[in-house]
């Protein structure tokens, strides 16, 4: 999946990719490799610009097409994507920087409207000074290597005054000037040219100054379309690659059906996934607070930057030598991708940054919705200020989910049907993905209002309202929305785990219902639940899938024993539950006989995508407390928690943007299943920063912060929902759509 999320930036990217299919096939990219390094502009380009392709973002009154910062994102990502060859990146880079300068930035944009390719120069990117000359200002020092130089005839540079940085316009013009000249460099990326600025006293008059620039949001803007550019060039990589293991054959069978290349194939797609969410990310912040801003062009730089060299090389691998051979495209996707990685300095800056950044401050998610409907918005804002003037007299028992908590605040909002809006009237409002974003926007506003949990009946309850009776309804829908009935779901097996087809607790037709007889594991909440959702075999004979029936159980039946599983850590959140002939009676059967593998599939759909949202919980909080110590090792505990923050905010803008599609209307796309595997490899990636950086607190069961304690906790959220191979099968199969071994 790329960057577009509305309908037109989907039509913006597929005409880019026309265009380059149509005027830039890779074959002439390579006859062209020697004129481009040259700076000579590809044959296409002032078509190319015509289109109004790179002023997209532009507002009309100066030849743009009025969009935003996001649909110039698409077309970089697209543009990278198809190795469209030029100073593509270079011109977008500089005509998103202008806009800052306001009405002086003006004629600029003309030029760049009217097809002048144009490169700009960063604080970082030079030692120029200017100094005040009669009229004007005199310029003098060198650039280090910038993309699309040799090619540009307008050039934005930042240089340094004795009152900070100006922002200064040059045009290279035919070399006539000798107090200005562009070294040509032969570059890493063949598709692109290279060059040095080098500036002595040169000359250039008032109206060469763009005031209003201001340099941090200038290298936000920067990074971002380089996370766009890199999100495209991994994307397509990894696409290759799958596709050729979808069909190329060894031994007899596809190499796409051997599970370590499943696994590999669909680390790849997670990763390229969590590239383009961060590079998104950044283009959407670009209207937000300046912090704001900062963190998600650091994420982006973080995740699609730095990660995209390794991805095109992993990517790479899987065809082979083939894909190592100078006839194979893919090595030029792989220039690419370290040539943008480097055009951004060192991966220790954007570390930095981020990590300094988040000791303040959380990446937003909030949708911005603007106006839309309002008037759910209004309702919904009245009827959260009625029910914070409440309270709830049974708190949660458990810290860790404060939403639990049950009384009158909880009923008031069952009672709107705001405890689980998504649901069907009357247990919800039936909300569509718009008014679940209003929804969730108008409780962050009032932090201190506990919002809703349904604990391990938020899976089960939508199974019960969709396949159950309307006895069933009647009897569980009201007390699990009110908080008064706790369950538990009895799924996993000794000898099945994730594999619920290999179920062994059986079922047998007894007069008036059935009799129970098994054995389940790693069942959170057994300990504490009324009534447990239960998959269990009533017909021995039939296909694995077919002879799987869904129960509701009473966990106060006679035959149930429920033994708590101890974790390293102490506390009990599993539990071995046994039955021995159990009594189930016909009306706790869902659905008909037989029909459990079906019902069983769509609670964990619901599952995986509550787990997806986990997210939100602060997984830094020792890291971070670290990182505020003045000491030798605080750097390093900054630059680790900003590596943690950036993957945070790749996920969570990956669920938001998923969001925005479905409030467009499109339909559901894989991020579920990547969420959880993101979150499990976020897990890990938090645990191991904070072991590596807290030292001999890890000595220590019970400390401040806590972090031996969530660490062995650990293995029950890495486990939940299915493990980490499972869910990169799931992914291989269901979403790659390699074959089956």
């Amino acid at each position: 999946m790329g960057l577009a999320v509305t309908e037109e930036q989907e039509q913006l990217v597929d005409t880019v990719a026309r265009f380059a299919a149509r005027h830039a096939p890779i074959d002439k990219t390579r006859a062209a490799f020697d004129s481009l390094a040259a700076g000579e502009l590809p044959p296409w380009w002032e078509e190319f610009t015509s289109h109004g392709f790179l002023a997209v973002h532009l507002p009309e009154s100066v030849g743009g097409h009025g969009g935003t910062l996001g649909d110039l994102g698409c077309v970089v990502e697209a543009a990278a994507a198809t190795l469209l060859p030029g100073p593509v990146l270079s011109t977008a880079i500089a005509a998103a920087i202008v806009p800052l300068a306001g009405e002086s930035g003006l004629r600029w944009l003309s030029d760049v409207v009217s097809g002048a390719p144009a490169a700009a120069l960063l604080p970082e990117d030079s030692d120029i000074r200017a100094n005040r000359v009669s009229g004007g200002w005199q310029l003098t020092g060198s650039s280090s290597p910038i993309l699309g130089l040799v090619a540009a005839q307008r050039v934005l540079l930042a240089a340094r005054t004795s009152d900070g940085e100006r922002w200064f316009t040059v045009e290279p013009g035919d070399g006539s000037d000798t107090t200005l000249s562009i070294d040509q460099l032969q570059g890493t990326d063949l598709c692109t040219d290279v060059g040095v600025l080098n500036l002595n006293q040169h000359t250039v008059d008032d109206d060469a100054e763009l005031s209003g620039i201001a340099v941090e949001r200038a290298c936000c803007v920067a990074a971002a379309l380089t996370a766009c550019a890199s999100a495209g060039t991994a994307r397509q990589c990894v696409s290759a690659a799958i596709d050729y293991i979808r069909t190329r054959e060894q031994f007899g069978k596809p190499i796409g059906s051997f599970q370590a290349l499943q696994h590999k194939a669909a680390v790849l797609r997670v990763n390229v996934e969590l590239a383009a969410a961060a590079a998104w990310d950044a283009v959407r912040a670009a209207d937000e607070s300046l912090e704001q801003h900062r963190l998600a062009a650091a994420s982006a730089a973080l995740m699609a930057v730095v990660p995209a060299p390794d991805l095109a090389l992993d990517a790479l691998t899987m065809f082979g030598a083939i894909g190592y051979t100078w006839e194979h495209d893919t090595h030029l996707y792989w220039r690419r991708a370290v040539s943008l990685a480097a055009s951004l300095g060192p991966t220790t800056r954007w570390s930095r940054d981020a990590g300094r950044l988040a000791l303040e401050v959380r990446r937003s998610t909030a949708a911005n919705l603007g106006d839309v409907d309002s008037a759910f918005r209004a309702w919904v804002a009245r009827t959260l200020d009625h029910a914070r003037t409440l309270t709830n007299d049974h708190p949660s028992d458990d810290d860790r989910a404060p939403g639990l908590a049950f009384g009158a605040q909880r009923d008031a909002l069952v009672e709107a049907g705001l405890a689980a809006p998504q649901l069907p009237r009357p247990w919800g409002v039936d909300a569509t993905p718009v008014q679940q974003v209003i929804i969730n926007e108008e409780f962050d506003k009032r932090p201190e209002l506990v919002k809703p949990s349904l604990g391990i009946a938020e899976w089960i309850l939508p199974t019960i309202l969709n396949s159950g009776t309307d006895s069933q309804r009647q009897r569980f829908a009201d007390p699990i929305l009110r908080g008064m009935q706790r369950w538990c779901q009895l799924f996993s097996e000794p000898g099945a785990g994730s594999d619920l087809a290999s179920l062994r607790t059986r079922a047998a037709k007894v007069d008036g219902g059935w009799l129970v007889n098994g054995h389940k594991i790693w069942t959170s909440m057994a300990d504490r639940a009324d009534y447990g959702a239960m998959l269990a075999r009533t017909d021995p004979a039939a296909p694995k899938h077919r002879g799987i029936s869904y129960f509701l159980v009473d966990m106060a039946s006679p035959g149930i024993t429920v033994e708590p599983i101890k974790q390293v850590s102490g506390h009990h959140d599993f539990n071995e539950v046994f039955f021995t002939d159990v009594f189930v009676p016909d009306e706790m059967l869902v659905g008909s006989p037989g029909s459990g593998w079906d019902l069983a599939v769509a609670t964990m759909a619901v599952e995986r995508t509550a787990i997806g949202n986990y997210v939100n919980i602060d997984r830094s909080g020792a890291l971070r407390h670290v990182a505020r110590i003045i000491g030798p090792d605080q750097d390093t505990a900054i630059q680790a928690l900003g590596d943690i923050e950036a993957y945070t905010t790749a996920i969570k803008a990956m669920v938001l943007r998923e969001t925005l599609r479905l409030v467009q209307g499109q339909s559901p796309g894989p991020t579920s299943s990547i969420a959880k595997y993101a979150m499990v490899m976020l897990l890990r990636r938090a645990a191991r920063a904070t072991l590596n950086l807290t030292g001999r607190i890890a000595m220590l069961e019970e400390s401040d912060p806590a972090v031996v304690r969530p660490y062995f906790d650990m293995p029950s959220e890495l486990i939940g929902g299915g493990t980490a191979e499972i869910q990169l099968t799931v992914i291989a199969s269901m979403i790659l759509g390699l074959p089956r071994g």
